[in-house]
């Protein structure tokens, strides 16, 4: 983006039922602080930089299906993960509330859904 000057930060905003629940998930899984919190906001800040994950509270919210279904709510997007070592990257995550994807179509990728059933991918370091 040509208006970007340094010190700008970005993110991403995610909704979610209970922001403040789904911010701690995240937190625990990455090791990132949460910076910021008040009613219906949660913000987690990577600790390398000016990167934010922004979580709001939506009344109204749908968890997304995966693999997508016909009629129901579709993903619109999903975070990414290089781990090391992809089964206990998977346990981890596990044991902070996300559950295994029924789907997994690839074998150095697992799609888990966190608390809020937001889809996101571990995926192996291959190098």
């Amino acid at each position: 983006m040509r208006s970007r000057t340094k010190g700008m930060w970005w993110g991403t905003a995610i909704e979610a039922p209970d922001p403040g629940a789904l911010a701690k998930f995240y937190s625990e899984l990455l090791g990132w602080p949460i910076g910021h919190q008040e009613p219906g906001t949660a913000i987690l800040a990577a600790p390398e930089g000016s990167i934010y994950m922004v979580f709001q509270q939506t009344a109204d919210y749908q968890r997304p299906v995966w693999p997508p279904v016909g009629g129901a709510q579709r993903p619109m997007m999903h975070l990414d993960f290089q781990v090391g070592d992809l089964d206990s990257a998977v346990a981890e995550a596990i044991a902070l509330g996300a559950t295994l994807a029924s789907a997994q179509p690839q074998d150095h990728v697992r799609v888990l859904l966190d608390p809020a059933g937001h889809p996101f991918c571990l995926c192996l370091d291959q190098e």
